[in-house]
């Protein structure tokens, strides 16, 4: 996996994945930025929010569960002084289907958190991560 990180002005970057798209990233006014672009922590939780995103949807239709959307919503706190590393990350899940069973959206969640999700795997290493989910049936 590949990576490129080139800085445009001020605090303003743009990042190319290796598959080839790209994001603006920017700081906050007091830090020198335009707040152009989302902040390069902002990204770390994303991140992890998609990672285990698609985990869960995988593992859900591998099960036949008739998932038809998954959305992770994040909270975390950082440290107070540098490195402002995450200190506690909880995120609420919320999966929509057709007849959904909880306990095999539950068991996806734990897959994803205790497994298969790298990024959150990483991010634990320094945070506390928490999460809770509900299921909602799809009309």
């Amino acid at each position: 996996m590949k990576a490129r990180v080139t800085w445009v002005d001020g605090k303003m970057f743009v990042g190319e994945s290796g598959s080839g798209h790209a994001v603006v990233m920017d700081g906050a006014p007091e830090s020198g930025g335009r707040n152009a672009g989302i902040r390069p922590m902002e990204m770390l939780l994303i991140g992890m929010g998609g990672c285990t995103c698609f985990d869960i949807v995988m593992i859900l239709e591998k099960g036949r569960q008739q998932i038809t959307d998954c959305v992770a919503s994040i909270e975390a706190e950082r440290a107070e002084t540098d490195p402002k590393v995450f200190t506690k990350i909880h995120v609420h899940f919320t999966v929509t289907g057709r007849k959904l069973d909880p306990a095999k959206v539950e068991r996806a969640i734990a897959l994803s958190a205790e497994k298969y999700c790298s990024a959150s795997i990483m991010l634990g290493q320094t945070a506390t991560i928490t999460h809770d989910f509900e299921v909602v049936e799809a009309p």
